[in-house]
């Protein structure tokens, strides 16, 4: 057993001495929030990291969701999936917004586009599909039937810092994209996140929404909430630039070892990644099908056990919550959304960070492959 928890995941942090410049910066600037020149840069560097026309910095990423559905002026009912953190749901619901969900794919556990169509109703409004740890929805059918029905497009982009397609960054796709900047995100800011839109007009409103509205001293232009990011926190991600690369390629590694650990291991299956696209490594999700000896969630005790705190995410799914149970006449998910069911009741997400050693990957391996069992 590790003397030393080994947590799901930790936060990346650079040496604390190249932080101290930034804020000596900022106690210079006496800029504290308010789109200051800490908050611009780092606006300015995501654009050119990320290969994105318009970005727009807020405190969270949940805040941002909230405001992308604000700016698109999204109401009625949406689509969306009962495979995620409940963020995605609730800001539907705090937006007075149905979410209507449909089951997911059983390869990559996002959205099934093939479902969509048939929960159409003429209340309906947008799409919100989640690129589920980080692994790409299939985004032309889903464009296919957002224009054949009219539909706006938002995508909870959570968990896909940084994650491309073949024509670039997945976050240029539907009508914005929302991410997360979390402390537990592959990129953080201690506490953040962001829209991605493809023009500065659009920008331009999403600013406005995030700061109360106000265009000037004197002019308020629509109810909006305060959702800006503070200079420290933009100054913090300027600095995580600086090191991003290598972290997401030191969690290639642990990925890879994972996967070449596990490729005997019956009843063990990890999600696979298109090799088409370019992913960040976030998570380490398995599903831990009937052929395994263990159920997963003796599993996840006994990594417990073991001082190894994996996660269960998601679980239990949305629609098992008291809040969402009425969006299923029965009240019961695996009717309604059996895919979706079964996989929350196998899945598990494994340790993946930049500081996860050998050691820590050699004794969750043993675990899972019965010599500690």
């Amino acid at each position: 057993m590790s003397d030393k928890p080994i947590y799901v995941t930790e936060p990346f942090l650079p040496p604390l001495e190249e932080f101290i410049p930034y804020l000596e910066q900022i106690w210079e600037s006496k800029r504290l929030t308010n789109n200051g020149p800490m908050h611009q840069q780092l606006e300015e560097a995501l654009c050119e990291y990320l290969g994105v026309p318009e970005i727009a910095l807020f405190n969270n990423g949940t805040t941002a969701l909230l405001t992308a559905l604000k700016a698109l002026r999204i109401t009625g009912e949406v689509i969306t999936t009962p495979f995620t953190f409940v963020a995605t749901a609730h800001a539907l619901t705090w937006n007075g917004i149905t979410p209507v969900f449909v089951d997911i794919d059983v390869h990559t556990l996002n959205l099934d586009p093939k479902k969509i169509e048939a929960a159409i109703t003429p209340r309906t409004t947008a799409i919100l599909p989640v690129h589920c740890y980080g692994n790409p929805c299939d985004v032309d059918a889903i464009q296919e039937i957002a224009d054949k029905y009219n539909l706006k497009v938002i995508y909870d982009a959570a968990h896909a810092f940084g994650v491309q397609d073949e024509g670039g960054s997945i976050l240029r796709h539907g009508d914005l994209s929302a991410v997360s900047f979390h402390a537990t995100k592959v990129f953080n800011t201690f506490e953040g996140g962001a829209i991605i839109c493809a023009d500065k007009k659009t920008k331009r409103h999403i600013n406005d929404l995030k700061n109360f509205g106000i265009v000037n001293e004197t002019t308020i232009v629509a109810t909006g909430i305060n959702g800006k990011m503070s200079e420290i926190n933009s100054a913090f991600g300027l600095l995580q630039l600086h090191h991003i690369d290598e972290v997401i390629l030191r969690r290639q590694v642990t990925d890879q070892l994972y996967r070449d650990g596990l490729k005997n291991t019956k009843g063990i299956r990890p999600i696979e990644f298109s090799k088409k696209n370019k992913t960040n490594y976030s998570y380490f999700p398995i599903l831990v099908e009937d052929e395994y000896p263990l159920t997963r969630d003796k599993i996840y005790n006994l990594l417990l056990e073991n001082n190894i705190y994996a996660r269960r995410y998601f679980y239990p799914l949305l629609t098992d919550h008291p809040m969402y149970r009425n969006h299923t006449s029965t009240g019961s998910s695996a009717c309604y959304f059996p895919i979706a069911a079964e996989a929350t009741q196998k899945i598990i997400c494994l340790p993946i960070h930049d500081q996860l050693d050998s050691d820590a990957l050699k004794e969750i391996l043993e675990i899972l492959n019965g010599s500690k069992q």
